[in-house]
């Protein structure tokens, strides 16, 4: 993927120091980002989501009306957007507690804004990775461009998980891919404490892919190992 996709993700900034809103926005805007959006508490970021549909969300943890983990699980009862905690609390619990939640990333305050920008373009590449512009289903096309599944009924969204997930596989059509890799694409770990979140994935991906999810063609589980997707030539 090149930067000037990179470069057309939104991004939401949440913190509740106008100061250092306005640092990272200059950082990112100063890089070639064109879609910016900012919070200053909880409540302004979940109306910001609904609103503008960000790709990736930098948030601070201590917010005036709450913290950034509880808006995280917040957020994620409906989108599996990559989230990147930008904040003061720096001791190991913190990390490992917003880390756990599933943040992509975890950086510290003061950071250089090179490296700022150097995790955004990785969170970015990993979540949203180049592809085959479209790939041929039994069911469906996947188009990967506009991170959607066009079924006869109509499109249907990708979230960036199952964006992700359907990416590695089509890199590798045909062939298993194993669970092992597939968490690491995901995750940025082994299978060990993903199985659940993983199957939960495979299972929403095949309601949106397969015609019926129940036995699916497309995206084949191979007991033990893996799955692989199979792609109409």
């Amino acid at each position: 993927m090149d930067y000037a996709l990179l470069h057309s993700k939104r991004l939401l900034l949440v913190d509740d120091e106008p100061e250092l809103l306005a640092l990272v926005s200059d950082i990112l805007t100063d890089a070639g980002f064109g879609e910016i959006f900012t919070a200053a508490n909880a409540k302004d970021a979940l109306e910001r989501f609904d609103e503008v549909n960000p790709e990736l969300a930098i948030l601070d943890v201590m917010l005036p009306d709450g913290d950034g983990f509880s808006l995280m699980r917040q957020v994620r009862k409906s989108s599996d957007i990559p989230v990147i905690f930008l904040t003061a609390k720096d001791e190991p619990i913190d990390r490992i507690s917003g880390l756990g939640l599933g943040a992509d990333d975890y950086i510290p305050k003061p950071f250089l804004p090179q490296e700022l920008l150097l995790r955004v373009y990785a969170v970015l590449r990993r979540s949203y990775p180049a592809v085959e512009p479209k790939v041929q289903l039994d069911y469906c096309v996947i188009d990967f461009d506009r991170a959607e599944a066009v079924r006869e009924d109509g499109p249907v969204s990708l979230t960036a998980k199952e964006f992700a997930l359907l990416e590695i596989l089509s890199r590798n059509q045909g062939k298993v891919v194993t669970t092992d890799a597939i968490c690491n694409a995901l995750w940025g770990g082994d299978a060990f404490g993903y199985e659940n979140p993983l199957n939960a994935h495979i299972r929403r991906v095949r309601e949106k892919i397969e015609r019926d999810p129940s036995h699916p063609v497309s995206l084949i589980t191979c007991k033990g190992l893996g799955y692989k997707l199979m792609v109409c030539r």
